[in-house]
């Protein structure tokens, strides 16, 4: 892609699933690593342009993104990604979701395998989208946890790298992809975009491998959150968590009310978008992401 070329604001686009891929190819990524996949290093220049002519003409579009979208994310953000590398890149996916198994148990599972035509290459790529609150620990570094807390950052940057990126080289890989005919080395590439949240005090410290440009919100605890006015916050809902939020009406704030006493007495964690009105559109358009979290997380019941 150019690197002159500036993308159409992601809120341009009318479709939710148009606005998810926009947001998808230009998200930066949560970490910093050699085989990190960049797409805008491949999107072709006029990428914004065939983006718009899907959004003003459904039935052009690609069928995947017409359906309805799932409440799973790391479905629904597979599906993005499988319309980026086929419908955006031209690239063939020549496996996708490949179970590996050893002696009929299943050891890993191969995300994409595909052929990228820019650079001639077979490639197997890993992805996943991530959202981490950082916790700092009084006597050690911050540990980001997922809202769910069972998962964390430092420890899925881990098995990306060290694991998930490297399955190609195990022996019952090899054989799998010599029954599709194909043959190795594969270059690996990872993907994971996402969003950093921060504590407003105390001040969490950013990993050294996560880039300085990566997206962030903020989180508070369900107490504090009920001091505020939250008349201007939005209740964001799987998938909606890619990319940027807007409406058309005003935040509905009983409805934020209402999911802000779901938080206290379900302890599940919930985001919402902070929206300002854009006087010329007079649509809602999200300037910030906000978790609100149970007093006990992260703990877990």
């Amino acid at each position: 892609m150019d690197a002159n070329l500036t993308p159409e604001p992601i809120n341009s686009y009318q479709t939710p699933a148009i606005r998810h891929l926009a947001w998808l190819c230009q998200a930066p990524q949560l970490m910093r690593s050699p085989i990190t996949f960049d797409p805008t290093q491949y999107l072709p220049s006029n990428y914004s342009e065939i983006l718009k002519d899907w959004d003003q003409k459904p039935e052009a579009a690609p069928p995947l993104l017409s359906d309805p979208p799932q409440r799973k994310l790391g479905f629904y953000f597979e599906r993005l990604y499988q319309v980026l590398l086929e419908d955006l890149l031209g690239w063939p996916i020549l496996l996708k979701n490949q179970q590996i198994k050893s002696a009929r148990r299943t050891i890993g599972e191969l995300d994409f395998v595909v052929h990228n035509r820019t650079d001639d290459r077979i490639e197997h790529h890993e992805i996943a989208i991530k959202f981490y609150l950082g916790v700092p620990e009084s006597n050690g570094p911050t540990l980001w946890y997922g809202p769910n807390a069972s998962d964390r950052l430092d420890l899925k940057t881990s098995r990306l790298l060290e694991q998930q990126s490297r399955r190609t080289q195990l022996p019952e890989t090899i054989e799998l992809l010599l029954e599709s005919d194909i043959t190795g080395p594969l270059t690996p590439r990872i993907f994971m975009p996402g969003y950093l949240f921060y504590p407003d005090n105390p001040q969490a410290r950013t990993p050294d491998y996560v880039p300085d440009r990566h997206l962030r919100g903020r989180w508070m605890y369900i107490l504090d959150a009920k001091t505020l006015d939250t008349s201007h916050w939005a209740v964001l809902n799987k998938p909606h968590w890619i990319g940027t939020w807007l409406q058309s009406e005003p935040p509905d704030a009983e409805h934020t009310l209402d999911a802000l006493e779901r938080v206290e007495n379900k302890a599940a964690p919930q985001l919402f978008a902070v929206m300002r009105e854009d006087r010329q559109t007079g649509n809602w358009l999200e300037t910030d992401r906000v978790f609100v979290v149970p007093e006990a997380w992260p703990l877990r019941p």
